[in-house]
């Protein structure tokens, strides 16, 4: 597997989860993870999320709406939670194959691009 770009990832698309898709092994996971600036991964290797403090309570529902867009154009959904108001942390994990798959990764490029205005 060659390693990717967070810009290379952000021109592919998802792939289909059911089926033919396989789970990354942790080394091939932390490749793609570079190409994934502020995810990490989670203690068990088998999902990453990002946090996010954002301006108010607004913001992060407008900030899921976009994301939201994105998703449904991937066809692959991230775990989304809002506590204390404002923030805000997601999760990405491949459900059908219960760990991570480069779906997770293009996902996880493409919504490093939207803009997020943060708490100051």
């Amino acid at each position: 597997m060659a390693e990717f770009s967070q810009a290379e990832l952000q021109k592919k698309k998802c792939l289909p989860c059911e089926g033919s898709l396989n789970g990354l092994t942790a080394g091939e996971a932390a490749m793609y993870l570079v190409a994934a600036p502020g995810w990490q991964l989670s203690h068990d290797g088998l999902k990453i999320n990002k946090e996010w403090k954002v301006r108010d309570f607004s913001t992060a529902i407008s900030f899921f709406n976009e994301l939201s867009k994105i998703a449904e154009n991937e066809g692959h959904h991230p775990d989304l939670h809002l506590t204390g108001y404002r923030n805000v942390k997601i999760e990405l994990w491949t459900h059908a194959v219960g760990g991570l798959t480069e779906n997770d990764f293009i996902l996880a490029a493409k919504i490093n691009l939207l803009e997020v205005p943060l708490k100051n």
